[in-house]
């Protein structure tokens, strides 16, 4: 063998140990399916092929400096990782997403560096791998430098360039981030997967006309040549990449203290300071509120509050650090309804709800997303309902679960924990049934529970697994068995699994309850349960099935799709003779209950505090229909607006007629409850619409003529103003749009002269109520100068509520 024939065939052996130590790295799991790898946009093999990065390699520390030029909308960026080792490798595989890598080198605990990484960059995967000479030691810290270059993204993910105009028409920028919820790979190369959590130290470079803000407070600003100056934030907690965030701008701020010393502040830009005060307010209170809740102080020495003028999503939660879109966090005294307020303060209590709820504890994997925004949805309702009674916000939770029946009513919907791997995947997660649906069987399994179990329980849940992440058992688990050591060393009061049976359920007897059992049935299979009810004296049969809405019984795919479908239904009802709550855990898919004694009628669902319809058979619609007639005070609201639900839900699958339904509603003219006349209102207005698309006449002027007539007194009765409670004034709106969309001459007449009166003052009335805006401005949108005098009045607006009314 000649000296080149020898060099040729060891280069050759070389090459294959290579590949084979690539392979022995890809260990566990990443055996011998992982024969075949992607190629890199070099032509080389790229070292991984799973959408889900290798876990041999953790993250612990980022050292994270970024500057952004506001006049190139270039960014640069530079970031040093400190990193363990769990499995011996060569190879370090991460995220990163349109980021161009000018230099990467690691540097071992010794000193010792490798300078000039190989980099390996697979877009389909937004992956990149560095390729280190040897192997890098099991549980040894290794620092991996990278320096990039990138363009502020043109969207509204990753770290993206906004805008905003002033009143005087000047447009301003500023830089913004959103990273969730795989989009922190688009500011740094990192290891973007919730699991990977880590703590951060982040420095800014600026201009003088801006200002920077970040997750930490600032510790320090240096002043650096060629006018920039660099601010230096505290390191932060443990936290997930998705958390990271932020903002360089002009915004200015208002701000408080909380009674344990958090300082709380809102940013806006600068002419809408005014409008900040009242988001401020309700931090504190809010935040204060979850402290004494969770037993659990906010770990964060600030929280700011950013109105962000283009931004996508309601709100989003970046740890001490939340943005939101301007109309979900500013109030505008003179533009802003009483809907407008609720919706602030909700929002507000969402995203505060979050910092323990998702940035405290972090659901391990996107699947159990619900686990983040099914909580922090429920907390919405907890926090607000203890800091501002007033607002009667319980009220509206029945809106939140009707809205989650009717997407998970189609064979559309999914599982509250469904499968999702790549991108796309993942923010489909971000649906009703997360939220709304996670809520609403959050709110049974509390009803089930007992408040005082639940509370107990999320608690546990929350300090075992803090600055960690967990699944739903584990969320189960703690439910179950609300019992730590700190408990017993402490002697505080807990429960065991078995006395949840035994305590939270004495009303279920001789019975004993697995929870999670229970809730996978909830959690890890889609759609609702119709609960068919047929009472016959003190007997009462029923039985489940999936409800189904647009298909009925007699359709051929109708059987095929009820199919596997069992859920563990805690049932509530009340009967003629008795208005103590009965309960009874519905396992099968029929089943019956003895009464003590016979009955004339019964109802389920009891507050409308379970997630499932009712249907009663045989004549136990007429009986409810004739009991709402004679005297619909035997039931309460809650109940009241649920009969309404289910009958209009019962149309939608064919198992009640329309006209039965429509006689329900007859009674409507006597309701004094605002949120149940809003439910029948809503549905009448609903069907009143659908005719009106379809160009069915006779039905829809028929249909008209029943609500104004059935309606007029308490349509007569409202006024045009801002006064009364929360739903005095969310009917008020809601009935004057409807009233003057179906052309009611008095309402059209007050809203065009209001309107007259308005644009008349050149816009600048402050004693139009903001409750009726909206209907006022739809009226008087209708001639071409009240349509030309709204564009105008949109242009110069500098209140996102009214905006959106003009909208």
């Amino acid at each position: 063998m000649t000296t080149f024939q020898w060099l040729v065939a060891m280069l050759l052996i070389l090459h294959i140990l290579n590949f084979v130590g690539i392979n022995y790295a890809l260990s566990g799991e990443r055996s011998s399916e992982n024969t075949s790898f992607p190629i890199a946009t070099n032509g080389q093999p790229f070292p991984w092929n799973k959408l889900r990065l290798p876990d041999w390699i953790l993250p612990v520390y980022y050292d994270l400096l970024i500057h952004p030029n506001l006049t190139s909308l270039i960014f640069m960026g530079s970031v040093k990782i400190q990193v363990t080792v769990v499995h011996e490798t060569s190879t370090i595989v991460l995220h990163s997403k349109h980021l161009e890598i000018t230099s990467a080198a690691i540097e071992e605990e010794n000193g010792k560096t490798q300078a000039d990484l190989k980099v390996l960059e697979y877009p389909p995967h937004e992956q990149i791998a560095f390729l280190y000479a040897e192997p890098l030691l099991v549980d040894k810290k290794y620092f991996l430098s990278i320096n990039y270059i990138a363009n502020l993204s043109d969207g509204f993910y990753g770290f993206y360039k906004s805008t905003y105009k002033t009143k005087d028409g000047q447009i301003r920028l500023l830089a913004s981030t959103h990273f969730e919820p795989t989009s922190a790979r688009m500011a740094f190369p990192c290891f973007d997967e919730p699991s990977f959590k880590a703590n951060y130290t982040i420095k800014i470079r600026r201009d003088g006309q801006h200002s920077a803000l970040s997750n930490m407070p600032k510790v320090k600003t240096l002043k650096l040549d060629n006018h920039l100056f660099e601010d230096h934030f505290a390191e932060s907690v443990k936290m997930s990449t998705y958390l990271v965030a932020f903002i360089v701008s002009d915004f200015q701020s208002v701000s408080g203290t909380t009674s344990s010393g958090i300082k709380v502040s809102v940013y806006v830009t600068p002419e809408k300071l005014n409008q900040a005060h009242y988001a401020l307010e309700a931090a504190i209170k809010i935040l204060e509120f979850y402290e004494q809740y969770f037993g659990i102080y906010y770990p964060l020495p600030k929280q700011d509050l950013v109105a962000v003028p283009d931004f996508q999503s309601g709100a989003m939660e970046n740890w001490g650090l939340t943005t939101y879109r301007e109309t979900s966090l500013l109030y505008d005294p003179e533009t802003s309804s009483a809907s407008d307020k609720l919706w602030v303060t909700m929002v507000i209590g969402h995203e505060l709800a979050h910092q323990w709820f998702g940035n405290l504890v972090t659901m391990e994997w996107w699947n159990d997303i619900w686990l983040n925004e099914g909580f922090a949805r429920y907390m919405e309702f907890i926090s607000v309902d203890a800091t501002y009674p007033e607002l009667q916000v319980n009220d509206y939770l029945l809106g939140t679960c009707f809205a989650a029946m009717g997407r998970d009513s189609m064979n559309s919907s999914r599982p509250i924990s469904s499968k999702a791997e790549n991108p796309t995947q993942i923010k489909e997660m971000f649906d009703t049934v997360s939220y709304d649906k996670g809520a609403c069987i959050l709110h049974m399994l509390r009803n089930f529970l007992t408040e005082e179990v639940f509370q107990n329980g999320i608690i546990h849940y929350l300090k075992k697994h803090s600055y960690s992440n967990a699944k739903n058992n584990d969320l189960w688990n703690s439910l179950a068995n609300t019992c730590s050591e700190e408990d017993f060393t402490s002697g505080k009061f807990c429960y065991s699994k078995s006395q949840v049976a035994k305590n939270a359920h004495s009303y279920y007897v001789d019975e004993h309850f697995d929870i999670a059992e229970i809730m996978n049935t909830w959690t890890l299979q889609k759609g609702i349960p119709l609960i068919i009810v047929e009472q016959n004296q003190k007997r009462i049969k029923i039985r489940q099935e999936r409800f189904l809405k647009g298909i009925f019984q007699h359709d051929p795919q109708w059987a095929s799709m009820q199919i596997g479908f069992l859920w563990h239904v805690p049932l509530t009802y009340i009967t003629s003779h008795s208005k103590s709550i009965g309960r009874h855990l519905l396992k099968n898919h029929s089943d019956t209950i003895e009464l003590v004694e016979d009955v004339n009628w019964v109802k389920f669902n009891v507050d409308m505090n379970g997630y499932y319809i009712v249907h009663y058979e045989g004549n136990g619609w007429d009986t409810i229909i004739e009991l709402l007639n004679q005297n619909h005070t035997i039931f309460s609201y809650k109940d009241r607006a649920n009969l309404i639900h289910n009958a209009f839900q019962l149309v939608s699958a064919g198992r009640l007629s329309l006209d039965r339904a429509l006689d329900l509603t007859q009674y409507l003219q006597h309701e004094s409850s605002n949120i149940v006349l809003l439910q029948g209102l809503d549905y009448l207005a609903a069907i009143y619409h659908m005719m009106e698309r379809r160009n069915i006449s006779d039905v829809r002027e028929s249909l008209k003529r029943y609500i104004l007539q059935h309606f007029k007194l308490v349509i007569d009765r409202q006024t045009w103003s801002d006064e009364g409670s929360i739903s005095d004034r969310m009917l008020r709106s809601a009935l004057l749009e409807l009233a003057c969309d179906l052309q009611y001459p008095l309402c059209v007449q007050k809203a065009n002269e209001l309107f007259s009166k308005w644009m008349g003052s050149g816009g600048n009335l402050t004693n139009i109520p903001s409750d009726v805006l909206e209907t006022i401005y739809s009226v008087g949108s209708k001639t071409a100068d009240g349509w030309n005098f709204l564009l105008e009045r949109y242009k110069v607006s500098m209140s996102g509520a009214e905006q959106r009314k003009i909208c």
